[in-house]
């Protein structure tokens, strides 16, 4: 198995945009690292793994995507928080904000 770069973002690229790359009937995983700030009024930022899974994918990628997430996910240093997502409701920027804090 292979896992290939498949797009790299711009750091003036937007949650939006981020969020735009993600097929709507494929597999996917996404690194984002999330800027902002606290209530103390300090500069933070997160990065965020998300394991995008949505329903319309096909069953056999679903179960490959799930098969070979943890060991994926294990190899890459500096991830804070995980998302697992079947619809773009479950990663809103509101979401990803609510767990970064």
């Amino acid at each position: 198995m292979e896992i290939k770069v498949e797009q790299l973002g711009e750091t003036t690229d937007g949650y939006d945009e981020f969020t735009s790359h993600l097929p709507a009937d494929e597999c996917r995983y996404a690194v984002y690292d999330l800027d902002f700030v606290t209530d103390e009024n300090c500069q933070k930022s997160k990065i965020f793994f998300f394991s995008w899974s949505p329903d319309t994918a096909r069953t056999r990628s679903k179960m490959l995507y799930a098969s070979s997430k943890d060991r994926f996910r294990r190899e890459m240093d500096g991830i804070q928080c995980e998302i697992q997502a079947t619809d773009p409701s479950e990663m809103s920027l509101d979401i990803i904000k609510s767990r970064a804090h």
